[in-house]
């Protein structure tokens, strides 16, 4: 088999390459490069296997740092995403690799990141960015050396939290705002002993 014609794209950075005068495949350019493919080179079934494969690790490659150009992201995150589009198991451990190496993904910053917009952002309590921090696919080791909010820094935090609320429930009896910040607060991520000190402190 000959490569008798290569044609660059409308669409940039991509290649059609024709092999005995029929079109064979469509590639990205740096493929192309990278197996020095030219016209009247001979090549056989192997060789177009190693290029479809090379060509399926670009492609997951560029979905990847796509969806981190977006926000950062988790491992997990990327793995799973990378395993809905498809992409075998290889190619997969090959794009996480990679990216790891270019410290595009990296668990502790993402971490530590979202540690610190959900405190300042969402005003999320050590609990619920614990839970959140695990449905990511983060380790207990890291959640455990990055998040880092005192009892003191988590009440202050909860007591800001429940006066704002609070204004909410003006027209509801004592127990309803009791039951309904409790509630909240909850979810918010706050731990029980200073959830009581909030009640306290505000009813």
């Amino acid at each position: 088999m000959r490569i008798t014609k290569i044609e660059p794209q409308k669409n940039k950075n991509r290649l059609n390459i024709f092999i005995d005068d029929k079109f064979a495949l469509s590639l990205d350019d740096e493929v192309a490069y990278k197996y020095k493919l030219e016209l009247d080179m001979e090549i056989d079934d192997d060789f177009i296997e190693k290029i479809l494969i090379a060509e399926e690790e670009k492609k997951a490659i560029n979905y990847a740092l796509r969806l981190l150009s977006i926000r950062p992201r988790s491992e997990k995150e990327i793995r799973d995403a990378l395993k809905r589009r498809g992409y075998n198991e290889n190619i997969i451990e090959n794009t996480i690799n990679l990216c790891k190496e270019k410290d595009y993904i990296n668990d502790r910053k993402f971490a530590e990141t979202f540690i610190r917009d959900k405190i300042n952002f969402s005003k999320y309590g050590p609990e619920r960015i614990k839970y959140e921090l695990k449905l990511k696919g983060i380790s207990d080791d890291i959640i455990n050396r990055v998040l880092r909010i005192n009892r003191d820094e988590q009440y202050e935090m909860a007591l800001e939290l429940g006066k704002k609320r609070l204004r909410l429930y003006r027209d509801d009896s004592k127990d309803a705002k009791y039951r309904k910040l409790n509630n909240f607060l909850q979810r918010k991520g706050y731990s029980y002993d200073v959830i009581s000190k909030v009640l306290k402190e505000l009813l």
